[in-house]
């Protein structure tokens, strides 16, 4: 392993530097904003904290192992598998974080009126629960024996030495590409991925039709073309989180193919480490999305930089449903003054009257 660095290396190192830091404080932002924000505890944000959580650790775990792995870390074969298997566990949380919204929209939009009844706080959790119990047992598969090891001397030919177990710890050197392929790609990549494409395509069908229904004076028509409005302005948003999780990881995948199918072509160095990059960057891109396209949540990260980064005093705190914490001593008499203003005013109409 030379000491030298090219160009490129030390380019790749630094975008992965700046975009795991970048990860890392924008995800925990998210998930701040929805804890002290009770305006933002809705089902489908509770399904962006856990794709979140993912993200951080893509930034604070996965971004390291990387650099480490690029720069040729030399370990053991089972630690290099497990953290390239913490990878893979990430991936799949994200992958079916992404699903459980599609399907959370899909029935706020299938069946508005018995939503919550169906869609309740323990559901919700229990389907957190077991979108992270499937991630583990797809990501931690090779743990279980389908990967690279050589059952003779339990080491790879790079490994450098007869009796040494340490190997160059690099991806392509501890894990199958029939898994990676077959199993991963083909079987839980992809078919959740263009599950939620069918379902978006249903979601984007059923609101228009609603939309382009005749209005009556029913007070349920008059309320219908504002939440259906709401719903396609959400979804808009979450089809695109969904393209760019979709182009950011598509290009590693076909990868991989190459690698199964054409095990002769020559892949440059480059197109690998841009592959790798783009992986990492799509956790850094979603708080971005959420806050050039939620008021609500650009309202409550500015808040949290304002309150815990900038360190200022703040007048009020997170915007509270029925809430009255952080008001100045003239914003809690305000509402009761008028109110005794209005109580007399309607006295007096009525003593007039």
């Amino acid at each position: 392993m030379s000491s030298g660095r090219s160009p490129s290396d030390v380019a790749y190192i630094g975008m992965e530097v700046l975009i795991a830091v970048s990860s890392v404080l924008g995800n925990l932002m998210v998930v701040c904003a929805v804890v002290l924000n009770r305006s933002l505890r809705d089902t489908t944000f509770y399904f962006i904290v856990s794709l979140a959580v993912a993200d951080v650790a893509v930034g604070a775990l996965v971004i390291p192992l990387a650099i480490l792995i690029h720069v040729g870390m030399e370990t053991y074969f089972y630690s290099c598998l497990l953290g390239v298997c913490v990878v893979l566990v990430l991936t799949q949380g994200s992958i079916m974080a992404l699903l459980a919204i599609a399907i959370d929209r899909y029935l706020r939009v299938k069946i508005p009126m018995s939503y919550k009844q169906v869609v309740t706080p323990r559901r919700v959790g229990m389907a957190v629960v077991l979108c992270w119990l499937v991630s583990f047992i797809v990501g931690l598969t090779p743990m279980l024996g389908w990967n690279r090891q050589q059952p003779t001397n339990g080491s790879l030919s790079d490994s450098g030495g007869g009796g040494s177990n340490l190997i160059t710890c690099r991806f392509e050197n501890v894990i199958s590409m029939d898994y990676m392929v077959y199993f991963n790609f083909f079987g839980w990549v992809l078919p959740p991925l263009l599950l939620m494409m069918l379902l978006y395509v249903e979601i984007f069908y059923m609101i228009h039709r609603q939309l382009n229904k005749k209005i009556t004076v029913n007070y349920s028509d008059t309320r219908r073309r504002p939440y259906y409005g709401k719903e396609l302005k959400l979804a808009k948003l979450l089809v695109l989180v969904l393209f760019l999780f979709t182009v950011s990881w598509l290009p590693l995948h076909i990868l991989n193919c190459v690698t199964l199918f054409y095990p002769d072509c020559v892949k440059p160095n480059e197109a690998i480490m841009v592959a790798i990059v783009l992986t990492h960057a799509n956790s850094a891109v979603n708080p971005i999305v959420y806050v050039f396209h939620i008021n609500k949540f650009r309202t409550a990260c500015r808040k949290i930089w304002d309150r815990y980064i900038l360190c200022k005093d703040p007048v009020g705190q997170l915007p509270q449903k029925g809430s009255q914490r952080g008001w100045s001593p003239e914003g809690r008499l305000r509402p009761f003054n008028q109110n005794t203003i209005d109580l007399g005013t309607l006295i007096q109409s009525k003593f007039e009257g």
